[in-house]
């Protein structure tokens, strides 16, 4: 624990783990699942314009592989609780999925359209299924659940978060500014989508592995057996049923699954969002490559303000504040859709708000699960990560799924060279619309989250009983 103890304490005096290093490899595993995950957002464009398979039945499979991924979600998160190595099982689930992950990132894009529509769904609908309900399940569940058992301080699960999200950002801000071109560039059809799935995989598998190897010696918050030469000590074994009754009855944790659930329908749209809105309102879809690139000027300005931020406001009202902002700037654009200056400003200035709310996502979850073992004397740490997956996976499925239905309604046919005026609502439903009503939403139901004025004297108390039963 020598170098360990360099660190020193934080401001609550908790022992500080974690090293420059130790972020930079956590957060590029975070960026690696999701830089999948913003290639997902794609998807729809891909199918409809790029493959040519029909609308309704791409939001049907979109429907059926977020439904059983959502299942996924709590099963292996209990069998991942279940499982032996202790905090450093989570790395080793890791590691034995990078692989198929990146295999199954370039099957995505091998539609075999030439069989017909309806296997060539069917293989979307498996593929999306392997993808997401097993692969990134097997690897997002453990990645989450490191944030709480890598250190206990609040100021490094801080930093952790802000590391985490500049990377996420990076990775969206990434597939945003370069997918369109790069694929345009390599021949605009199927096979160069598939070739740029193969460069993204192999990117992926290079940042998970660089997480792996750190993680796999990194120093823990509670490995004092093992220092010691003692057997590991394993997580209590909690039965799916009653682990997911403790969780519904924690009403953190309830909000933290809707917060993931909510915002991950406004991003799974904004993901798409901005192909269609350039094609289609704008004439062109290279258009989403230079808003992307400015897009980052408040990106950095963004992350470089986060800490000061977060640490001047607090977490709920960064959230808060970051909420509000986000439906501020869809409401703009609901008054003026077709304006290009507004539509970028609003996007930056929307980009910029809700920077700061993106650094806490992996805080608030470690928060409910630290409320977890004060209320139980249990965890639960893989089980409530997987479980909080069932937000954002339900989330990205719901927004899909309203993607399809805005296009369907909106008779949405890629064969036009002009959108017609029921695609330019449609478009602008599920781009202006619908974000300004769900962050609303969302504004009044994270107003009941007050657990971080609780949070002090939670961990003094869990501190005590751990030295207790030491």
């Amino acid at each position: 624990m020598g170098k360990t103890k360099e660190l020193g304490l934080d401001k609550n005096g908790v022992q500080k783990v974690m090293r420059k290093r130790d972020y930079l490899a956590d957060a590029g595993g975070q960026m690696g699942l999701n830089l999948v995950a913003n290639l997902v957002g794609q998807l729809t464009y891909f199918y409809t314009d790029k493959v040519g398979l029909a609308v309704g039945g791409i939001g049907i499979i979109m429907m059926i592989a977020k439904i059983i991924d959502a299942i996924t979600d709590v099963w292996f998160g209990n069998i991942i609780d279940h499982s032996k190595g202790g905090n450093r099982k989570y790395y080793k689930w890791v590691a034995q999925m990078m692989v198929p992950f990146a295999i199954v990132i370039v099957m995505l894009f091998t539609v075999p359209i030439k069989a017909g529509q309806l296997p060539a769904l069917i293989y979307a609908c498996v593929t999306n299924i392997l993808l997401t309900a097993v692969c990134m399940t097997l690897i997002g569940t453990p990645l989450a659940a490191v944030m709480v058992i890598r250190t206990n301080s609040q100021s490094e699960r801080e930093t952790m978060g802000i590391f985490r999200a500049v990377f996420t950002y990076m990775s969206g801000m990434i597939i945003a500014i370069v997918t369109i071109p790069v694929t345009n560039m390599l021949g605009g059809n199927q096979n160069a989508w598939i070739k740029y799935g193969v460069i993204i995989a192999l990117v992926v598998l290079l940042l998970l592995s660089v997480c792996y190897l750190n993680g796999r010696n990194a120093k823990m918050a509670n490995v004092r057996q093992e220092e010691q030469g003692g057997e590991v000590e394993e997580e209590e074994n909690v039965p799916l049923k009653e682990a997911l009754s403790c969780l519904f009855r924690n009403k953190y944790w309830v909000i933290v699954l809707l917060f993931n659930l909510i915002t991950q329908v406004t991003n799974s749209l904004a993901g798409t969002a901005g192909t269609y809105y350039c094609k289609w309102i704008f004439g062109n879809d290279n258009l989403v490559a230079m808003i992307g690139g400015l897009g980052m000027l408040a990106t950095v300005l963004g992350f470089a303000m986060s800490k000061t931020i977060i640490a001047k406001l607090g977490v709920r009202k960064t959230v808060l504040v970051s909420l509000m902002g986000a439906a501020l700037t869809a409401g703009i654009r609901c008054i003026v859709p077709a304006n290009f200056t507004l539509y970028v400003a609003t996007s930056l200035l929307g980009s910029f708000v809700q920077i700061p709310m993106m650094c806490l996502y992996g805080v608030l979850l470690a928060m409910a699960v630290d409320y977890n073992e004060y209320k139980y004397e249990k965890k639960m740490v893989a089980v409530s990560s997987g479980a909080i997956g069932i937000g954002t996976k339900i989330g990205s499925g719901i927004g899909s799924i309203i993607l399809s239905i805005c296009l369907a309604l909106a008779a949405y046919d890629a064969t036009l060279s002009v959108a017609t005026p029921s695609m330019r609502y449609g478009i602008y439903a599920f781009s202006n619309y619908l974000p300004l009503v769900i962050n609303l939403i969302m504004f009044f139901i994270f107003r009941k989250f007050d657990l971080e004025e609780k949070l002090p004297k939670i961990q003094e108390e869990l501190k005590r009983r751990r030295e207790k039963n030491a």
